[in-house]
């Protein structure tokens, strides 16, 4: 099946189409065009990345929809291999399926033009190829890419006039990280002659040597996620950022991190990955803590659910690291509820924002008085970040927490403090801004969701119980790959 290599194609296509209407067609046109390409284009990468994933053989280990793209040049033979295994086609899908729903949310609020298009698929075809790498030299050039639409995306688009800081504050972090990736892909190069995960996973380095290579790489990964102490730029990325751009930072591109440790350190570097495991147990403490404890003190909406997020992906490294099959399964499972979970909220903001410019919760009472098909989907989605039962969190939190508890009895025990706190910062959100009296002398006008924001957040919602309901169907895909990886 060429299904792998069709949707960058696909979207490879699409691009040259949208930036030739943006340089040689009329603005009226352009705009009306693009738009209609642009969702066209998003709704069919969704569509097939669906039908990958529905026609994905979940019982074999062995990576499937795949191709290799042989390019002969003069001097060198140049191979770009993609496959999808069961954790490559949850994160390829989830990937289509923002995006597209980015593409919707825009189209709603008369923001979707022909060169936010081209940003959001852009982003979308390096996650599509980064997703299905058989390459770490691939996976390294797409991780490494995204960077920059999302470095135009925050610059361009961004909400206030912080936006260079936080630019700088992201570009800093993860590219400063990544330095150490590519030093360690060079020697990698250098040791066993090839960048094929396959045969890298088959090469002995030495004890020494696989510390040295776990390092590189983990600085990389950890400020991707991110992890304490690099997690400074995330919430202020998220403060500055468009709401696509939150969704797409928080959806997507914080389980690139995720990703990489199970595709690289757990996949490659397993001896390393269980020596280092409780330095990557105490950072996450710290980071789970830290965060949560900043998220509480939050008059800011957005930078209240960025800190949310990086307790919450905190939380999930543990997971990874603890070194029990139901750890990591329960981590991958959260990479799907927190997606759903954590993009539900940052729209939801932005349709609030979108009415009212304001992301202060002080100007914010009583609008399940006067908004209450909005009131509903925030009660949904605040429930579903403090994982109550039949979310898609619930289930995923308790595997998280039974693998820290396996490993490190004290470690869960501090990091269930997590809980208690999720559940305080998000009830006061909820609170705050759903119940109480109107402040009619801050907001005059209230509109509820319109049809476009109703799909987006219904959906969402739809998804979150239903993977709550039905988590052995996410199971299925998750468990091959949690089983042939593991410390103990």
């Amino acid at each position: 099946m060429l299904a792998a290599a069709f949707l960058p194609i696909l979207i490879t296509i699409v691009l040259v189409c949208l930036i030739n209407f943006n340089l040689f067609v009329n603005q009226n046109v352009k705009d009306r065009l693009s738009q209609t390409v642009v969702i066209l284009c998003a709704g069919v990468v969704f569509l097939v990345s669906m039908y990958i994933f529905c026609s994905f053989n979940s019982n074999t280990i062995e990576p499937q929809s795949g191709c290799v793209l042989n390019f002969n040049f003069t001097y060198y033979n140049f191979y770009i291999s993609l496959w999808l295994d069961g954790l490559s086609v949850l994160v390829f899908l989830l990937s289509s399926l923002l995006t597209f729903l980015c593409v919707i949310f825009l189209a709603g609020t008369h923001g979707l033009t022909s060169k936010t298009g081209i940003i959001l698929l852009t982003i979308n075809l390096f996650l599509l190829i980064l997703f299905s790498a058989k390459d770490i030299l691939l996976f390294y050039l797409c991780f490494e890419a995204i960077l920059i639409p999302m470095f135009i995306l925050i610059g361009v688009w961004g909400s206030r006039e912080k936006k260079v800081r936080a630019n700088i504050l992201f570009f800093f972090y993860t590219f400063l990280g990544s330095l150490l990736m590519l030093i360690a892909l060079t020697y990698i190069r250098g040791s066993c002659g090839s960048f094929a995960f396959d045969y890298i996973g088959s090469y002995e380095f030495s004890a020494l040597e696989e510390k040295y290579l776990w390092l590189a790489f983990f600085f990389g990964f950890s400020s991707k996620i991110p992890m304490f102490p690099f997690h400074i730029w995330l919430p202020e990325a998220h403060v500055e950022a468009p709401t696509v751009g939150s969704v797409i930072l928080a959806g997507i591109l914080l389980k690139m991190g995720v990703y990489g440790f199970i595709k690289v350190h757990l996949g490659l570097f397993l001896a390393a990955s269980m020596f280092f495991s409780p330095l990557v147990f105490v950072l996450c403490i710290i980071g789970v803590v830290v965060s949560s404890c900043c998220a509480i003190i939050q008059n800011d909406l957005k930078r209240l659910i960025a800190y949310s997020s990086v307790a919450h992906m905190n939380l999930l490294t543990m997971g990874v690291f603890c070194g029990f099959e139901v750890g990591l399964t329960g981590a991958l499972l959260q990479c799907v509820s927190h997606a759903f979970t954590s993009s539900g909220l940052f729209f939801m903001i932005g349709v609030l924002y979108e009415r009212y410019h304001t992301r202060v919760a002080f100007y914010y009472s009583g609008l399940n008085a006067v908004m209450p098909v909005f009131s509903v989907l925030f009660n949904i989605f605040t429930l579903a970040n403090i994982a109550l039962p039949g979310s898609s969190g619930f289930i995923s939190e308790v595997m998280i927490f039974s693998g820290i508890y396996l490993a490190s009895p004290i470690s869960c025990l501090v990091g269930a403090t997590s809980i208690f706190l999720c559940s305080a910062y998000s009830l006061w959100l909820n609170n705050k801004i759903l119940y109480g009296n109107i402040k009619i002398n801050n907001v005059v006008e209230y509109k509820d969701v319109n049809n476009c924001e109703a799909f987006v957040l219904i959906s969402l919602v739809l998804l979150i119980i239903f993977v709550g309901v039905n988590s052995e169907y996410c199971l299925d895909y998750i468990l091959p790959v949690s089983e042939r990886i593991g410390f103990y």
